[in-house]
């Protein structure tokens, strides 16, 4: 392939997927990461490579978010706190484990979020505050660190577990748990992962280029969106790409 179209597609694809990601809050890989398989890259150096440009993502989205100043940074550091250790475990695990039944068993789930929120019409459509006690806080936290494994150890897709359970458990709305996702675990955990990854195994650097730049565009102007339609937008999209997903890790896990 040409050199200037292929960075071009790179760009298109990355854009697309992480802008479809930033309003969902997760599940940029569901387009990302099957193309850069189709385009000849092995699955760990397309895992590898896939989890550095999407720290993007979150880079984009943060630029936007932060500018809405509605951020608890003590809850960020709660998430931070009990999700990187998991990361990075997971991330240690992933390239030493067979992943087929993990994939059907995570797609399986990923649906069910999905149908679960559809048929919730009211989850995460208005915030509900709530006082922890000590055991709900830990809890939530230990919820968390078993997502961040799934994500440092899956391709995507996990950002949309913490986007309901910041919805379900927490009583944020969606549109306040996409921000915190996207900040978080966009670019916190998956740079975290990314950095795992990348002293474990090769990574397409001159592929980085166009999908960082990709994520970057795509991550700012999906959050812009989300922010400027609201919760039913948001909800709509988490619902769409959770069922997306789940079907395609299950099509994967079966081929």
């Amino acid at each position: 392939m040409d050199y200037i179209l292929e960075q071009l597609l790179l760009f298109l694809i990355s854009l697309v997927a992480n802008g479809l990601s930033a309003m969902a809050g997760g599940g940029a890989g569901l387009l990302q990461f099957p193309a850069l398989l189709f385009l000849g890259l092995s699955f760990s150096v397309a895992l590898a490579t896939h989890k550095v440009a999407s720290v993007a993502l979150g880079v984009g989205a943060t630029i936007r978010h932060l500018k809405e100043k509605k951020l608890s940074w003590k809850f960020a550091v709660h998430i931070l706190a009990f999700g990187l250790p998991g990361v990075v475990l997971g991330a240690m695990l992933i390239l030493s484990v067979p992943d087929n039944i993990a994939k059907f068993a995570l797609g399986v789930l990923t649906m069910g979020l999905g149908f679960y929120s559809w048929f919730q019409p009211q989850l995460g459509m208005h915030p509900k505050p709530r006082q922890f006690v000590l055991w709900q806080w830990l809890t939530g936290g230990v919820v968390l660190f078993l997502i961040g494994i799934l994500n440092g150890s899956i391709t995507s897709g996990t950002g949309l577990f913490v986007t309901l359970w910041l919805v379900r458990w927490y009583g944020l709305d969606y549109q306040r748990a996409v921000a915190y996702t996207l900040i978080l675990v966009g670019m916190l955990w998956n740079g975290f992962g990314a950095i795992t990854l990348a002293t474990q195994s090769p990574v397409m650097w001159a592929w980085v280029a166009p999908l960082v730049l990709g994520a970057l565009m795509g991550g700012y102007l999906g959050a812009h969106l989300s922010l400027a339609k609201g919760n039913k937008l948001v909800k709509r999209c988490f619902e769409t790409v959770t069922i997306l997903m789940g079907i395609s890790l299950l099509i994967d896990a079966a081929t």
